[in-house]
């Protein structure tokens, strides 16, 4: 790969693996394994049967927990310590075969993608959790495990794509979280309210 399509892979798979971290391994491990894909650096160890089934069966039970508003709150809670490190990482391992130097950046770069996109993520999923409908949740749910494996299938085949959707992405974050949080706040605010007012009562 050249360095365009190495420096896509690697910001693709970082930023994506904060959104949906076993999606995006199990279909860079397929499309490496299926598509006649030479994956940049030591990516190609996602090719191994072992990292495909285990990151299938890992999405599984995340696509079942996080159709579930509580369950997903928890769980959205405990990855951000595997989302963003491991986004560092195939970042990283994006660059293997360039200078030490030029890994480390990708791994500090690598890391701060998908903390933007975990975050945005967890506190979008935590404002659609409020509400008590479920099909608002469902439906963000389908569309995150869709960014993911459409994401990571643009990273192979349309590095200059997924560049943009990750530019976009991250400034996307900055302007969406700050009001996501804004929200939650309020929310919390109005229930305590309310708890107040029937302690009162």
């Amino acid at each position: 790969m050249d360095v365009t399509s190495t420096l896509a892979m690697a910001m693709g798979s970082s930023w994506l693996s904060g959104v949906n971290l076993y999606a995006t391994v199990a279909t860079l491990g397929l499309l490496g394994r299926f598509a006649n894909v030479q994956l940049p650096g030591s990516l190609d160890s996602l090719t191994s049967w072992w990292v495909i089934g285990i990151a299938g069966c890992m999405y599984a039970v995340e696509f079942v927990a996080d159709k579930i508003p509580a369950v997903d709150t928890a769980w959205d809670a405990v990855h951000t310590f595997i989302r963003v490190p491991a986004g560092a990482v195939l970042a990283a391992a994006s660059f293997a075969k360039f200078d030490s130097t030029i890994q480390t950046v990708a791994l500090l770069v690598g890391g701060g993608l998908a903390l933007t996109s975990h975050g945005t993520k967890a506190t979008a999923r935590a404002a659609i959790n409020t509400s008590p409908e479920p099909v608002s949740n469902i439906a963000a749910s389908t569309a995150e495990d869709v960014l993911a494996i459409g994401g990571a299938s643009l990273a192979v085949f349309y590095p200059a794509v997924i560049i943009g959707v990750v530019v976009v992405g991250v400034i996307a974050s900055f302007i969406i979280i700050p009001k996501i949080i804004g929200y939650l706040r309020r929310v919390i605010g109005f229930v305590g309210n309310w708890r107040e007012k029937l302690r009162n009562l």
